[in-house]
């Protein structure tokens, strides 16, 4: 199979205040384009043609760096787009999640604290993660392009903390966009389905 970028879910200007228009612009339409047209060249000749995105990014990850980058990337953004919406984050989250929080990671408002903390944790370019691991929510942080499917973790939530991802809004402040979105963006309903699917 080919990468192929797909359209985001909602208008450019959509998640205005939160993220702008031009950062959604740059952001989709030049950065994941890049992982779409880089991953292709790569996948080529790399063996791994005709296995699903997941399968690449796990089978690349560790033997072909370059490729893992740009699918671990394609797939990071893939969800990226749909782990926002308007009107989205803060505490009404669907029932079955707001209770696996509570018992596995001490509430919401810890999970709110610990997801923000890793992001602002992650050293350089990466993501921060709630992600499912034996059966038991996690808050995980990678760096780069890797993700919780390298570890043997479903991935419910992403924040990317690369700097083109927030710096035309934010500038340097990482803490100010990990807390819009995790009060504003997030759409949980694409969380709870993607729970459900790795339960």
């Amino acid at each position: 199979m080919s990468f192929e970028l797909p359209d985001l879910p909602y208008a450019y200007d959509a998640l205005g205040p939160y993220m702008s228009a031009e950062t959604l612009e740059f952001h989709h339409d030049k950065h994941h384009l890049a992982y779409v047209s880089k991953g292709n060249e790569l996948l080529a000749g790399s063996g791994l043609e005709g296995k699903s995105l997941e399968e690449v990014v796990k089978e690349s990850y560790g033997k072909n760096a370059p490729l893992f980058n740009n699918a671990g990337q394609h797939f990071n953004h893939i969800h990226f787009w749909k782990w926002m919406k308007p009107n989205g984050g803060g505490t009404a989250l669907p029932a079955a999640l707001a209770s696996k929080i509570d018992s596995d990671l001490g509430g919401y408002d810890k999970f709110r604290a610990d997801f923000i903390a890793a992001g602002v944790g992650q050293f350089g370019s990466g993501w921060a993660w709630l992600a499912l691991k034996d059966g038991k929510l996690e808050i995980m942080k990678t760096p780069n392009g890797e993700n919780p499917l390298v570890h043997g973790a479903a991935p419910l939530l992403g924040v990317d903390v690369w700097e083109h991802s927030y710096y035309i809004d934010y500038r340097n402040a990482r803490p100010k966009y990990l807390e819009a979105f995790v009060d504003s963006l997030v759409n949980w309903d694409y969380v709870l389905e993607l729970y459900e699917a790795a339960s």
